[in-house]
């Protein structure tokens, strides 16, 4: 499909342009273990995971090896896709360089999509373009200019995302906006064993009341929701995308009672894993049913 990619030493990063002959490559399970980061024109339509998203106007959306990626629907002009692996970059690693761990990915409100104002859209244009020139190349530091364009996507979306989902909270020179950022990064590794604030308050050295507060003050969803939320994603990706029972599920996620997995289920979704499973599994066909109608018309 393409001759944009770099592998070497275990270090990948591949670059798509977005279109029509595209989607069923990018949809499909080929690219699934990297982290993807997506540019789209307005009209489109993304699913990731369990939530659709529109775009009103060009937008980033940052994938997770771990999300599961869907375009419903391409409009007539060109998207933009990267993919890479944690040994070409990993966020983590590099975490005081981009500071986007908690915020591009594994954010708070698990929101994967970030608008592009109209007077950015042109640097954004220039990095993709920059991206793909550079492939073509292939000079001298060529590892390394790949790299560092990345790293200015990175930088400039994660200040984008900042400025469009904690503007208020960046404001208020009394918050402190790296608290919830360290919190989810910490719920993102440690969901499967530890479900309590208290679990989460510990490592981060602060009193349960406090971090609720801080949470409270920046008017973002309480640290047990956000506990809990994490846990229910993780649960309803096992439904749909594996062949794991309820039960299975439960002692995955670290709860040694089932029954009581299935009731807090309940509670966050108002269904059961089962009547979840059903439902979604049987969306899903009749959306691919409808996604073939449209392509034969």
């Amino acid at each position: 499909m393409t001759n944009n990619i770099f592998d070497s030493n275990l270090k990948t990063i591949g670059f798509l342009h977005v279109n029509t002959d595209s989607i069923d490559l990018i949809n499909s399970d080929t690219y699934k273990l990297y982290i993807k980061a997506l540019y789209l024109p307005k009209g489109c339509t993304v699913q990731v995971d369990f939530n659709v998203y529109h775009t009103q106007g060009a937008a980033l959306f940052f994938i997770s090896p771990n999300q599961v990626l869907s375009i419903q629907n391409m409009c007539s002009e060109l998207g933009y896709f990267v993919f890479y692996n944690h040994d070409f970059y990993c966020i983590q690693i590099h975490d005081e360089e981009v500071a986007c761990d908690g915020l591009l990915f594994n954010n708070i409100n698990n929101m994967p999509m970030t608008a592009v104002p109209d007077q950015e859209a042109t640097f954004i244009n220039y990095l993709f373009t920059q991206l793909e020139s550079e492939f073509l190349l292939k000079e001298s530091s060529h590892e390394e200019m790949l790299r560092t364009y990345l790293k200015q996507l990175l930088i400039k979306s994660t200040r984008l995302w900042k400025q469009q989902h904690l503007g208020g909270v960046l404001t208020d020179q009394n918050n402190d906006p790296d608290t919830f950022r360290h919190f989810t990064q910490l719920v993102e590794a440690h969901y499967k064993q530890k479900h309590t604030v208290a679990d989460y308050a510990d490592l981060m050295l602060v009193a349960p009341k406090t971090l609720t507060h801080k949470f409270k003050r920046m008017n973002l969803p309480q640290p047990n929701e956000v506990i809990k939320n994490r846990i229910i994603l993780e649960a309803k990706r096992l439904l749909v995308h594996t062949a794991m029972t309820a039960k299975e599920i439960a002692y995955e996620l670290g709860y040694d009672d089932p029954a009581y997995f299935s009731r807090l289920f309940l509670i966050k979704t108002g269904e059961s894993p089962s009547g979840f499973k059903a439902k979604f599994l049987g969306q899903a066909s009749l959306d691919k049913i409808d996604t073939m109608a449209m392509s034969e018309v």
